[in-house]
């Protein structure tokens, strides 16, 4: 096959270290034995590909650029495809799976049987501390014992067709691990695709989803997931109920990040603090703190094309971040409203989160541009 020229373009910022993809209209076989060229240095650069049965999507990470440069490259068959750190996963005992990133751990996927729901723990920002609380996955001492189900990072909702999948409490529901389609890693991203099912107390199915996580290789002082979850109402019409317990990406930040002794809440709109930024519409929100001697953050990034965008935030002093879309009663005080959502017999909807760890506090992070990377991300094209 002839090589491939490709151009990428950079919007109205500066970016760094910023995944970037293109579509191609081959086989993803043809680029067997394939490297990245940068044209401006000579340099390989690190790419992965995934298959769309007929076509492909190449994905790399550019390292900088700035405003409105264009950067050109070449895939090719004609010399070495690069090498270096990579995004390396491996499966550690029945129900978990470790992510590394440099060969430095992330973050662990669990979704043993012995859990309510699968969970994302530990979750490792940059200068090797992590970022969300242990409890209960683990026991630390002098951690709070608040909140049993608020565990590190992770999905739930607390009113499916009137079954709470959010809590532990007696009678609570259930989200259960039925399968991977796969999972695995390389030299821009590792990722996991897995299937659940929602069931209610007594095991009675709600509904299924099939959800992708993407850990990407870049440098400790930013860690990237991307969470793509599809909800299929495979048993019948599924209500979203309106509460705010509940969060379709949902984090729970370490204690000594909390609001409460010194943390710092910012949203999208400049909102400081739970007073400001609770119950509040945003289409990113920051958690920071104080880590060891070092300041951390982490965002969750809501994208346009989730319902209800901008969510809502379910977002605490004592350390919770939730991205709820429906609680419109609660979050706006009003009893005669209701935000609850259908989703109808047989049809699937989908939504969308990047969840950003970082140095810093929001602005320190570079938290507003890392957002508008992800929802206008430089444009890549083949050049004819």
């Amino acid at each position: 096959m002839p090589e491939i020229k490709i151009v990428v373009k950079a919007g109205p910022r500066r970016i760094a270290f910023c995944p970037v993809s293109l579509e191609l209209d081959v086989p993803v076989e043809k680029l067997a034995g394939f490297a990245l060229l940068d044209e401006a240095d000579g340099v390989t650069v690190p790419f992965q590909v995934e298959s769309g049965g007929g076509t492909c999507r190449v994905m790399w990470i550019v390292d900088s650029m700035g405003a409105g440069q264009t950067r050109a490259y070449v895939l090719t068959d004609a010399i070495e495809p690069a090498a270096g750190p990579a995004v390396d996963l491996s499966e550690q005992d029945e129900g978990r799976i470790e992510v590394k990133i440099g060969g430095e751990v992330f973050t662990c996927y669990h979704y043993g049987e012995d859990l309510r729901r699968p969970v994302l723990y530990p979750v490792i920002g940059p200068f090797g501390r992590g970022v969300t609380r242990p409890y209960p996955m683990e026991a630390v001492d002098g951690d709070s014992k608040d909140h049993v189900h608020h565990r590190s990072l992770w999905v739930a909702w607390g009113d499916v067709n009137g079954s709470d999948n959010w809590s532990e409490l007696e009678g609570a529901g259930r989200i259960v691990h039925r399968g991977f389609e796969g999972w695995g890693g390389g030299p821009v991203f590792g990722w996991i695709a897995a299937r659940n099912d929602w069931v209610d107390a007594g095991g009675r199915k709600l509904m299924e989803d099939f959800t992708v996580r993407r850990f990407y290789n870049l440098p400790q002082n930013a860690r990237v997931l991307d969470l793509e979850m599809t909800f299929h109402a495979s048993e019948g019409d599924v209500r979203f109920g309106d509460t705010k317990e509940g969060g379709f990406c949902s984090v729970r930040v370490a204690p000594s990040m909390n609001g409460g002794v010194g943390g710092r809440i910012e949203n999208s709109y400049g909102a400081i603090g739970e007073r400001e930024a609770w119950g509040k519409r945003a289409s990113w929100c920051d958690y920071s703190g104080q880590v060891g001697a070092r300041t951390v953050g982490i965002a969750v990034f809501d994208h346009p094309r989730n319902v209800g965008y901008p969510t809502y935030w379910h977002v605490r002093d004592y350390g919770l971040m939730t991205a709820n879309p429906f609680a419109l009663s609660q979050f706006l005080a009003d009893s005669t409203l209701d935000g609850s959502w259908v989703l109808p017999a047989g049809e699937r909807t989908t939504f969308r989160y990047r969840v950003f760890v970082h140095a810093g506090n929001a602005a320190e992070g570079d938290v507003k541009d890392k957002y508008l990377d992800w929802v206008y991300p430089p444009a890549a094209s083949v050049v004819q």
